[in-house]
């Protein structure tokens, strides 16, 4: 079974917004660039991820993930994650995969053995694996097999409406419940929780900037 990683990037300079009482634009930046590398880092030690695909709109996020030896696309036209994500399938199944993970760059906590347990439940497609964020209502990993299977539902509740787009396409549903996979950071009380709980598993140093 062939898997390959779809990880969408937003312009790193224009990421986490909602970080803005808590972070400079500077900062956040920075911070999103930290987080994109970690995870790039992460699945290549994956055996199992044959490939990583990058797909963003801004060329310092491509150029950096061609440095970790993944493939990219650039996003064009109006900013749309579904419709990014859906060019990035087709390029996918251009190379005959028979599995794609929807993996998000901010997830701080994101370790090898958290991916290894999502794609063990993959089994007889077809079959979709949802990891849901720490409130039960997004979506922090996706894994569709075979690719194209179901139309990706990122926003509002996904990971309701995923779950009822895996049920209407007549595929098997699996539910990974993982920490590490909840917690992502997108508000200031994510930020918190990360500094309180977990002060040194993501250090930001200028040597997580090398590939």
């Amino acid at each position: 079974m062939t898997i390959w990683a779809i990880v969408p990037v937003k312009p790193l300079r224009q990421s986490k917004s909602r970080l803005a009482q808590e972070l400079s634009r500077e900062e956040r930046a920075l911070l999103s660039q930290r987080l994109m590398i970690h995870t790039l880092r992460v699945l290549r030690d994956v055996q199992q991820i044959d490939r990583t695909l990058v797909v963003s709109r801004d060329s310092h996020a491509l150029a950096l993930a061609r440095d970790f030896d993944a493939r990219t696309v650039t996003e064009r036209g109006h900013p749309e994650l579904n419709k990014a994500l859906e060019r990035a399938t087709l390029v996918a199944q251009g190379y005959g995969v028979s599995s794609v993970l929807v993996l998000p760059a901010d997830l701080p906590l994101l370790t090898t053995a958290d991916i290894e347990e999502l794609i063990e439940p993959l089994g007889d497609p077809p079959v979709v694996v949802i990891a849901a964020d720490r409130k039960g209502i997004g979506t922090n990993a996706l894994l569709v097999a075979p690719p194209g299977l179901i139309k990706y539902q990122f926003g509002p509740d996904s990971f309701q409406k995923h779950g009822s787009v895996t049920r209407d396409a007549g595929a098997r549903l699996e539910v990974c419940n993982l920490p590490n996979l909840a917690l992502d950071l997108d508000e200031p009380e994510d930020l918190a929780l990360l500094r309180k709980e977990h002060p040194d598993a993501f250090p930001l140093n200028d040597e997580e900037q090398e590939p």
